[in-house]
């Protein structure tokens, strides 16, 4: 018996004019609009609009509605709707922030003259301790009028973790090496006070200009720095309670008192101003930061101009020769450099531990390298007897600056090993 010879259908031949179409039909049909539309995409030329059929997209109220592309090939910037011009910032508001970033050049210029004319900051010595609070007090009004409580609310709930360690680090790394160098170098009971009183205090608002310039993450750096110091209400005293207390006596509620009243309260005032007087807060913030700047380098010099002239006097009268005073200078200063460099160090080394990325890792060495050295002059002078308490923290306003200055210059040349567009805080797996 001869078996049934089957039909081959080829795809140069018509399809026939009854019945469905058959499975090869419809593979041949497919095959050929595909090699069609890729000679059309290879030959870059436009694809018909009758074989182009968009799916319906579902109409959401948060999405900007965009236009709809035109069938066919096209490359086009899908820019946001235009809306009103933003005019950019007059001159003087750069002005003004570069001269605010010149503070390591005012403090270490004012030392200077601390050192060779100490009467130059006589009439503002002699209104101590009052002109010490008032300063520090308007410095921190001036940080007050730079920050929206809700833009923190909503940084400390995005980044948890990096503001979390940073101040544990804060409070952990200094307080302990303001004790180690300290005793490592045998300094007397009332420097050893100061140095570790240097420890304890937050982290300074100067490290928030070297975060920008080491290209640091810098909303990081200002949430810690907000968070240290409403901290230091009660962890600078506990701590310096703790670990200077076996030095001098210390009187860890007054100095949470007194941190309340100069830290806390002008902080939330002036961030209330901005909803009460928006206006005249629009208008004082621009010179906010130049004012905050120049108020600590007057507060930080006159400090070390007075314990200068103290210290000079009291050896001078204890027979001491010029060597041996340039001597005690020396050990101190090496103190506050110690200090502050195993805080640049062991900050960036523990963030490294920790699994941070590298521009986490540079904001959490320079907010734990950088002291608030003006509230640590102010604790000092308010309630400690001996004022030699207080040359620590005002050596370390010109020594912690330089330092800070000069890594966040060799920090600027050295790009971070990961995208700048990166936000996250959240350390690799």
């Amino acid at each position: 018996m001869v078996p049934a010879t089957k039909k081959i259908h080829f795809p140069h031949q018509t399809k026939p004019a009854t019945g469905a179409p058959r499975a090869g039909h419809r593979r041949t049909a497919t095959a050929t609009a595909t090699a069609t539309a890729m000679a059309h995409l290879l030959l870059l030329r436009p694809i018909p609009a009758a074989s182009f059929t968009p799916r319906p997209r579902l109409p959401l109220p948060f999405l900007r509605p965009r236009a709809r592309a035109a069938p066919g090939l096209q490359v086009q910037c899908l820019a946001q709707e235009p809306g009103p011009a933003l005019s950019p910032p007059p001159r003087w508001h750069a002005a003004l922030s570069a001269a605010a970033g010149l503070y390591p050049a005012y403090v270490t210029a004012g030392a200077a003259v601390a050192v060779a004319r100490p009467e130059a900051f006589r009439w503002f010595v002699a209104l101590a301790p009052g002109s010490y609070t008032a300063t520090l007090g308007f410095i921190m009004l001036a940080m007050g009028l730079t920050l929206q409580l809700r833009d923190f609310a909503a940084l400390l709930r995005d980044r948890p973790l990096g503001i979390l360690f940073g101040c544990a680090a804060q409070y952990t790394i200094m307080p302990a090496f303001g004790a180690i160098v300290s005793r490592a170098l045998g300094l007397p009971p009332s420097l050893s006070a100061g140095l570790i009183l240097l420890g304890c205090c937050p982290g300074g608002t100067a490290s928030n200009v070297v975060t920008l310039v080491a290209r640091g993450d810098v909303p990081l750096s200002i949430v810690m720095t907000v968070c240290s110091t409403l901290a230091a209400v009660f962890l600078t005293p506990l701590l310096t309670k703790i670990l200077a207390g076996a030095y001098i006596p210390v009187d860890a509620l007054k100095l949470s008192l007194s941190t309340l009243q100069v830290v806390v309260a002008p902080i939330l005032l002036g961030s209330s101003m901005q909803t009460a007087f928006p206006s005249v807060v629009q208008f004082v913030t621009p010179f906010a930061p130049l004012m905050a700047v120049l108020a600590s380098s007057l507060l930080a010099c006159s400090v070390f101009s007075e314990n200068f002239v103290r210290l000079r006097s009291t050896i001078a009268n204890a027979s001491s020769v010029n060597g041996n005073f340039s001597g005690d200078i020396g050990i101190i200063m090496l103190s506050v450099f110690l200090l502050h460099f195993a805080g640049f160090f062991v900050g960036y080394a523990a963030a490294a531990i920790g699994g941070f990325k590298e521009k986490q890792r540079r904001t959490i060495s320079i907010e734990v390298g950088m002291q608030n050295s003006s509230l640590g002059v102010v604790l000092a002078c308010a309630h400690f007897s001996s004022p030699l308490v207080a040359l620590p923290p005002a050596l370390s306003a010109v020594i912690m600056n330089i330092m800070g200055s000069t890594l966040g210059l060799v920090w600027q040349y050295i790009p971070p090993s990961v995208s700048e567009n990166e936000t996250t805080d959240v350390p690799d797996a």
